[in-house]
């Protein structure tokens, strides 16, 4: 189960406690078992700060505690300090990252759901970039058209293999699993079973996609369909 630990501290000599952050995120290098810090500073009061630091596990957080080099930058931080800090340890019972959990319910409607209902998850100005094409495709009905296209060649559906967050921005590894029922690029359907993986950035704006970026194996798809020699 995932730990975190809140740190609630008064300060005035902030940038000194930055310093000292960074100096204890280079000496324990290698050997913390911290995996994301964050550092709030409170909007109406410009000397308190909440520190919120995640670890995979309580005992990991403790592992981290026992370092040497956290024990002295411990004390110096409290030295900075207005007031001794305070510290609220939690045990993760929700852990919902909503733009990942946006980009799943993407993918897994993909093939699904019919062309007409694809701007449920795209915002009015979407941007999609893929290689294959010479220029973006804009706006909704551009990416309905597209999706159309696959649909009417494949029916197909998304394995989500791999999933990571990073502000508005998701990046997710997939792979394609799908049966040949139509022209594809002129190459009349073989019903032939294919498969294909590839990853898609993507950037989310109020709970819709409003940017894709696609990578995939297009080549290793037309060799299974016969189009490519070995």
């Amino acid at each position: 189960m995932t730990f975190v630990q809140l740190i609630d501290c008064r300060t005035s000599r902030f940038d000194d406690m930055n310093r000292l952050m960074d100096r204890w995120v280079e000496q324990t290098k290698g050997k913390r078992t911290a995996t994301h810090d964050v550092i709030g500073k409170d909007r109406s009061d410009a000397s308190h700060f909440i520190e919120i630091v995640e670890f995979p596990s309580y005992d990991e957080a403790m592992r981290n505690s026992d370092l040497p080099e956290t024990g002295r930058i411990f004390q110096e931080m409290v030295a900075l300090c207005d007031e001794p800090p305070t510290f609220t340890d939690l045990d993760v019972v929700r852990d919902e990252q909503l733009n990942v959990l946006a980009a799943r319910t993407f993918f897994e409607a993909m093939g699904r759901m019919a062309p007409e209902r694809i701007g449920e998850h795209l915002t009015d100005d979407y941007v999609d970039h893929d290689p294959s094409y010479p220029r973006p495709v804009q706006g909704v009905d551009g990416m309905r058209e597209v999706y159309a296209g696959w649909r009417g060649a494949f029916d197909f559906t998304f394995r989500i293999d791999d999933q990571m967050a990073q502000g508005d921005q998701v990046c997710t590894r997939w792979t394609l699993v799908a049966k040949h029922k139509g022209d594809f690029l002129g190459i009349p359907p073989t019903g032939q079973d294919v498969s294909m993986q590839g990853m898609t950035w993507q950037r989310f704006r109020d709970g819709r996609i409003c940017e894709n970026r696609w990578l995939y194996d297009r080549a290793g798809l037309l060799e299974q369909l016969g189009v490519l020699g070995e």
